[in-house]
């Protein structure tokens, strides 16, 4: 989400803030304590920390200029994403699970990605017509010579 460019609500929580300014709730807090970012006050009614119109533009300009509330220049990181696994990635995965437990259950611990390597070696035009045990007999015997 990009950064807005002006507030739209009377009054924010710190977690929509963060959100306008492309930051972590956690980031955000850290950039307070440090004075880059001004402090939210508190509303009267519930006292929840919220951030006003005013604060609002204020935090904005801040996050659009580079300069903070302290007058120190601030860089600021890209919020990090949670990174998705493509779909093939994650569907060897699943299909390895049986033979990892076939493995695991003869003595040897292996992850994923070493089941799929030693499977592209032993296999490199793929294992169609192959049975399962002999599968499992061929991984155990390459991964057991390592």
């Amino acid at each position: 989400m990009p950064v807005q460019e002006k507030p739209t609500k009377a009054v924010v929580s710190v977690v929509e803030m963060a959100d306008m300014l492309d930051l972590s709730k956690s980031r955000l807090y850290a950039l307070m304590s440090e004075g880059i970012f001004p402090r939210p006050t508190r509303h009267r009614a519930c006292k929840r920390p919220v951030f006003d119109l005013q604060l609002q533009k204020k935090c904005l300009d801040i996050r659009r200029t580079g300069i903070g509330e302290n007058g120190e220049p601030v860089l600021f990181n890209r919020k990090q994403k949670w990174l998705k696994r493509r779909p093939a990635k994650q569907q060897a995965t699943t299909a390895h699970v049986e033979l990892i437990e076939s493995l695991k259950s003869l003595g040897i611990t292996a992850s994923a990605d070493t089941v799929e390597q030693t499977l592209t070696e032993l296999y490199p035009d793929g294992r169609e017509g192959v049975e399962q045990e002999e599968i499992v007999r061929r991984v155990f015997l390459q991964l057991q010579g390592r």
